[in-house]
């Protein structure tokens, strides 16, 4: 299957370095190798690799190289002046892309030794917009039940995608979380991300949690974010300013793999559509440089509307989730009349889309195909 984002990668290499980042075993290097046949002179270098650790170290491929990968460079100390020497001192021709895990993000993220030298391209499960129609039948419930990493999305029965979740969640814990910091208790963490799997959708109290799980909040907190940085889960936040009696706390947490929720499907179509919404808004980020975030809309009074999209300090349109309700929400309805703020209710079963009251009802399904990414 054809990534959309291929060539917007292509585009960027022609200027700066290209870093593509991602959630574990979401099709990083299968990307980089499908790019690399469109180069009559690429090189492929894993640092996990003894030999292809000995080329880079050395710095020994070809002087006619069009174009350089490097995997999994974030591993080798010091990474960050390595690459920005290779990247100053390589040849006009020589194009230069870096991939790796969730990790290669979060080194990127302290220091600025490479500030003005490369693009961010962040990968993320297969979504609607990206899936051919006709494809694969199915393909709501497919999402649904499979969520939209590669294997599992394109396995040829739902078996063997449980089978493969089975072993990324194993390899999730311990290899990268165990990897990525100093874990001592490895039950504890293991219990709060099966907790998490049944709380999609709701504002996260670390103080309940960690009562269940028999550790302290601030326990709890680090290691959600532990989950976050790894591209496990991600937050979505209540909008506060010129919000009135906003709440600042309590973040609701979603999967980046679908399939990894517990509940109804319901709560899994809210979690495919919020994953759908963060790869819409990397989009508008990394590819045209706008400050957007996503966000959710909550007053004390108890009024609450799913997702927020947010431009700056504004926000620009809510979007409700439902299974089948086609009249819109008393939230979403209230937040439009109060705020003025533009809203859509997306339906997981609907007959006909229609406006009422201000809101658009749509289909969700066709409504996530219409995404940018």
């Amino acid at each position: 299957m054809n990534r959309t984002q291929k060539d917007l990668i292509l585009k960027d290499l022609k200027k700066k370095m290209v870093f593509l980042t991602g959630p574990r075993q979401v099709g990083k290097t299968w990307l980089a190798k499908e790019i690399a046949g469109l180069f009559p002179k690429s090189v492929y270098l894993n640092y996990d690799s003894n030999e292809d650790r000995k080329i880079i170290n050395s710095e020994s491929w070809l002087a006619d190289t069009n174009l350089l990968i490097l995997d999994e460079l974030h591993k080798m100390p010091g990474w960050k002046n390595y690459i920005k020497g290779v990247y100053d001192t390589r040849p006009e021709h020589m194009m230069i892309l870096v991939t790796g895990s969730a990790r290669l993000e979060a080194f990127r993220q302290s220091g600025d030794s490479l500030a003005g030298r490369y693009f961010r391209h962040r990968l993320l499960p297969f979504s609607p917009s990206e899936v051919a129609p006709d494809d694969f039948g199915s393909e709501l419930e497919r999402f649904m039940t499979r969520g939209g990493f590669p294997e599992p999305f394109l396995a040829e029965s739902d078996m063997e995608a449980d089978r493969w979740r089975m072993q990324y969640m194993d390899g999730l814990i311990r290899t990268d979380i165990l990897d990525f910091d100093k874990i001592q208790d490895f039950k504890a963490i293991q219990l709060v991300l099966d907790l998490l799997r049944s709380k999609v959708g709701s504002p996260i109290s670390y103080k309940s949690i960690a009562e269940d799980v028999g550790i302290s909040p601030n326990t709890v907190k680090k290691y959600i974010q532990i989950f976050e940085s790894l591209y496990i889960v991600f937050r979505v936040s209540p909008f506060s300013k010129n919000i009135a009696r906003s709440i600042l706390k309590e973040p609701k947490i979603y999967f980046f793999d679908s399939g990894m929720v517990k509940g109804d499907e319901g709560l899994r179509f809210e979690n495919m559509v919020g994953v759908c919404l963060l790869k819409h808004i990397y989009a508008m980020v990394d590819y045209l440089g706008k400050p957007y975030s996503l966000d959710y809309l909550r007053t004390k009074d108890g009024l609450e509307v799913d997702f927020c999209l947010t431009h700056g300090d504004k926000p620009e349109l809510m979007l409700e989730v439902k299974r089948s309700d086609s009249t819109p929400g008393k939230s979403i309805l209230n937040f439009n009349e109060r705020y003025h703020i533009p809203g859509v209710q997306l339906v997981l079963y609907l007959k006909h889309e229609k406006t009422e009251k201000g809101i658009e009802i749509r289909k969700g399904l066709d409504y996530l195909k219409s995404l940018r990414l």
